[in-house]
């Protein structure tokens, strides 16, 4: 086995009984880098160090990406006036809060014969939030509901910027405490 020591100098070609004395003299452990090399290759290391410094990059990496949350608000195609209007308005603060929603409009019984109804209310919520939302996608009847997606539009994420307090500079923040 080729094997490399603790500080990355290649010690040689030993037998594998040598190498785990070389490791355990040390209190390191002996890891397989290279199984498929000739001679496979052997390292000296602390395996826990590795291991922690592999997880804490994963944990970063982790707090970098962005969740999109979707919300759901859901219609009857008989729905009154003013239900529309109060689902509408969560919809619409909702997306001004930077997320998505997923509006279904549920069908039951007869009212599967009448999908122009389910037609008519995704229209009309697509003509009452036009302003803070945009269409990602939208579906046909499929089984007992008909579905839309919409996103925040571009022009509402910049007026949400906008009035979002400003970050104290951390000269600023130091200086107060």
């Amino acid at each position: 086995m080729l094997l490399i020591g603790a500080d990355g100098a290649q010690l040689g070609v030993v037998p594998i009984e040598e190498a785990r004395q070389k490791a355990q003299d040390l209190s390191l452990d002996l890891v397989e880098v290279g199984p498929n090399a000739d001679p496979p290759v052997v390292k000296i290391l602390d395996w826990g160090k590795v291991k922690f410094e592999r997880d804490k990059k994963a944990r970063e990496s982790k707090k970098k990406t962005v969740q999109i949350e979707v919300k759901e608000v859901k219609y009857r195609p008989t729905i009154d006036p003013h239900d529309f209007d109060i689902k509408t308005r969560r919809a619409e603060r909702f997306l001004k809060e930077g997320k998505k929603v997923k509006v279904t409009i549920f069908f039951r019984y007869r009212q599967l014969r009448r999908p122009e109804l389910g037609v008519q209310i995704l229209d009309k919520v697509t003509e009452e939030l036009k302003e803070v939302a945009e269409i990602e996608s939208r579906s046909g009847l499929e089984g007992r509901q008909m579905t839309m997606i919409l996103a925040p539009s571009a022009a509402s994420k910049e007026s949400r910027l906008a009035k979002a307090p400003a970050p104290k500079p951390a000269a600023a923040a130091s200086q107060a405490s």
